[in-house]
């Protein structure tokens, strides 16, 4: 985990020169023209630039070290501060996000599985396509069309006064069914393989009610890849999904990355891509350490 950290933070810091052209020049021109030279100078004295990359990048790894990810060129504001006002509101959008797929795909899943070539199969495999094929951006304008401009009874975008249930629905119900349909499809063909298992045909055949055997045997084997994919759309949902966020108007992660990259305001950008990807490394990391629980087997090898 550390190296993977380790990589990602060089990453981070090298977004600044990667893009073309002088940062100081690059942040200090304005749309009427070019920068004043003596002004660039300064600020690039100011924020360390004239120094070799490898002090720049020590010097801002210790920073980041303290919980020090610097001030916003655009707003002054700390990155650190911004980051989490941000993460609140994406933190608040993922969970529910994350419910409504689950709440989706993992009883369809098994449905369809359960129900292997019928229409309750049929439809759920339609959705589970729609779902897959449809972009984010063009579903979360078409139910801004169906629900805030025909019917009028959801607002089309925005945050509330904190985050308000109804501003929550449609990017709530966007970011869901796109994830469910992902995970439904996986928690069916996990459902399949499972039940062609030795031991579902043993337990059957000590005359098990289909109940135990789906619910005792079958379920947690099948659940394995389904966490992990859970895992990866929940981290995905966390990191905010900008274009989502983008289209409702929404405060969170994917927002603030977005206009960080429109302003060319480095420091927020560099801390918000360091955030995201630590948050996504602990949350595999977690998944991970959740199949001890899931199979005995990875359970017992750890013992040994």
């Amino acid at each position: 985990m550390a190296p993977v950290l380790l990589f990602i933070s060089i990453v981070s810091f090298s977004l600044i020169y990667i893009t073309p052209g002088d940062p100081a020049e690059i942040i200090l021109t304005s749309s009427s023209g070019g920068a004043d030279p003596v002004a660039v100078e300064e600020f690039r004295i100011k924020e360390g630039f004239d120094k070799p990359l490898y002090v720049q990048y020590l010097n801002w790894l210790g920073n980041v070290l303290h919980g020090e990810l610097g001030y916003s060129y655009m707003s002054e504001r700390p990155v650190s501060e911004a980051i989490l006002q941000a993460f609140s509101a994406t933190f608040k959008l993922a969970i529910a996000s994350f419910l409504v797929s689950l709440a989706i795909s993992i009883p369809a899943g098994i449905l369809a599985a359960l129900k292997r070539d019928t229409w309750i199969d049929d439809l759920s495999r339609l959705f589970a396509l729609l779902g897959v094929s449809m972009p984010n951006f063009w579903q979360g304008y078409l139910m801004i069309l169906v629900f805030a401009v025909f019917l009028r009874i959801l607002p089309a975008g925005g945050f509330g006064e904190n985050g308000d249930f109804l501003y929550l629905i449609l990017p709530m119900l966007t970011l869901g069914t796109s994830s469910a349909a992902i995970t439904m499809r996986l928690t069916r063909a996990s459902f399949l393989e499972v039940l062609q298992e030795d031991y579902i045909y043993a337990a059957r055949a000590k005359g098990l009610s289909e109940k135990v055997v789906i619910g005792k045997h079958a379920l947690k084997n099948a659940m394995i890849p389904v966490i992990t994919m859970a895992g990866l759309n929940f981290g995905y949902l966390l990191n905010g999904s900008a274009v989502v966020e983008t289209v409702f108007a929404w405060p969170g992660l994917g927002n603030l990355i977005v206009n960080s990259i429109y302003n060319r305001d480095y420091p927020m950008i560099q801390g918000t891509l360091l955030f995201v990807a630590v948050l996504f490394v602990t949350i595999n990391l977690l998944v991970d350490l959740s199949y001890s629980y899931l199979d005995p087997r990875i359970r017992d090898e750890m013992r040994n």
